[in-house]
């Protein structure tokens, strides 16, 4: 049954109610036929991604970015941003509207995120930070993981734990809070 339970982490959606209530054997065969549905429909979107990545290089900032966000949903612009890597990812993080850059980041993994916000300008990835603090703190914690110490102060400022550390002792970022009492002290 553990697969089934993975199965939002890849999905985006919650698992509905008729499977779970299913024999472990049937959940794996539904599990099973939804990746290969998900893989015949996004068959090639590597490539289309990795083209697109390729062909923005070559395209000024001033006019790819009012074009993304007017007509690329987020999860196709961080698809074409897993191709580009890191450097040039970041190059359109500093550019894009709050609220966009947002978007596309829920659909980049937490590594990658933690890499451009502390390749980004400052005071951007500050304010993405800030935001995601307040809206997103689950999905901040994670990115703020793999952030180095720099980066790090940032979210150490904007956040306030428990007095006491034990009340922390079984969250699954313990070792993360540890970091970050050690910078508010």
């Amino acid at each position: 049954m553990a697969a089934i339970e993975d199965a939002p982490l890849w999905a985006g959606i919650p698992v509905p109610e008729t499977i779970r209530l299913m024999e472990s054997h049937q959940q794996e065969a539904v599990l099973s036929w939804a990746k290969e549905v998900v893989a015949s429909s996004t068959d090639g979107f590597d490539e289309l991604y990795e083209a697109i990545s390729m062909i923005v290089k070559y395209i000024p900032h001033f006019v790819v970015i009012p074009l993304m966000v007017e007509h690329i949903k987020p999860r196709i612009a961080a698809g074409v941003c897993l191709k580009m890597g890191v450097e040039q990812a970041t190059g359109y993080a500093n550019d894009l509207p709050a609220e966009y850059f947002t978007e596309v980041s829920r659909h980049i993994d937490a590594p990658m995120m933690a890499e451009i916000l502390t390749k980004m300008k400052k005071h951007h990835a500050e304010k993405f930070i800030i935001s995601e603090l307040r809206r997103h703190l689950t999905r901040m914690l994670e990115i703020a993981e793999h952030l180095d110490d720099k980066m790090l102060e940032i979210v150490a400022k904007h956040v306030t734990l428990p007095e006491h550390q034990d009340d922390l002792v079984k969250h699954p970022h313990t070792s993360l809070f540890s970091r970050i009492r050690q910078m508010q002290k």
